[in-house]
């Protein structure tokens, strides 16, 4: 087992990403000592399910802890970083995909080490949310990225680092793989529901194939396993979609997007030829609005 530092760890910020990643470290070997939070009661809350944790103020959480994790709100991120004293042996390290490292520029001007630790998973709030093997990404200078990274092996996940000025860049790709899969399942049902079915007919029927899509993505990579008409040129299909998707032009916009670039994957990897993609582009770009008529 990776040897765990001796560091006092604390967290600011009582929530999902508090309780998930305080019980993942915890049983990794890390102590967590201290919980503070705007609502005590959730403090001692979250303090209560850890071992010989406490829920204390954040300025007394400051003074007595090493190294801080600061799970709040992004957007509360910089005011509470402004509104303690630091020190010059601590490092505060927040745990935002998108916000970047100077909001905790009041620590890093006492002396502080500045840094990020942002787990790409989706929390529960049960703290029962598994870390193994999800990616953490890491922005920090040595010492305390060597420190970070030792984090990340002893929860089993993998690690990325994130160089300066990309955080809002990374975070906003990731929502791709994540918060855009809920819109095109809405999409999915909201079509469905032109014959009655329920949101958990759709669900019931969709996320088998996104599983199995998923899995096949991962074990031959993205553009060599895309399935479905278009990866075979099949331009009679794709013209059928569009002729029933033409009386709902918000679903007709949102399908010919997603389609136009799944044209450029397959013909990336030669699935079709030049002429077929040129076929499909042509079918797919949206018509033009009456008034450029």
């Amino acid at each position: 087992m990776t040897e765990t530092p001796a560091h006092r760890i604390g967290f600011i910020g009582a929530g999902r990403v508090a309780r998930g990643l305080g019980t993942a470290l915890t049983g990794a070997g890390y102590g967590i000592a201290a919980i503070a939070n705007r609502t005590p009661r959730a403090a001692a809350d979250l303090a209560a399910s850890l071992p010989e944790c406490e829920a204390m103020s954040a300025q007394a959480l400051a003074d007595t802890c090493s190294l801080i994790f600061l799970t709040v709100p992004d957007d509360a991120i910089a005011p509470v970083a402004q509104s303690l004293d630091w020190r010059a042996d601590q490092a505060l390290v927040h745990c935002s995909g998108a916000t970047e490292i100077d909001a905790l520029a009041p620590a890093a001007e006492a002396g502080a080490m500045t840094g990020g630790f942002h787990p790409l998973q989706g929390f529960s709030g049960t703290g029962e949310t598994p870390l193994t093997g999800c990616t953490i990404t890491v922005e920090a200078k040595p010492p305390l990225s060597d420190t970070l990274e030792r984090m990340v092996d002893a929860l089993g996940c993998r690690l990325n680092r994130l160089p300066p000025g990309k955080r809002a860049l990374y975070h906003a790709s990731a929502g791709y793989g994540a918060g855009f899969i809920h819109g095109m399942l809405a999409e999915i049902a909201a079509i469905w529901s032109l014959w009655g079915a329920s949101e958990r007919d759709v669900l019931a029927a969709i996320l088998p194939m996104t599983r199995t899509t998923l899995e096949t993505i991962d074990r031959g990579g993205i553009a060599e396993t895309m399935p479905g008409p278009i990866s075979r040129g099949d331009t009679g299909s794709i013209r059928a979609h569009l002729a029933a998707l033409s009386h709902n032009p918000e679903a007709d916009a949102f399908y010919r997007t997603h389609a136009l670039r799944s044209v450029d994957l397959a013909a990336k990897t030669g699935r079709i030829d030049t002429s077929t993609a040129e076929t499909l582009r042509a079918l797919l770009r949206p018509p033009p609005s009456p008034d450029a008529q």
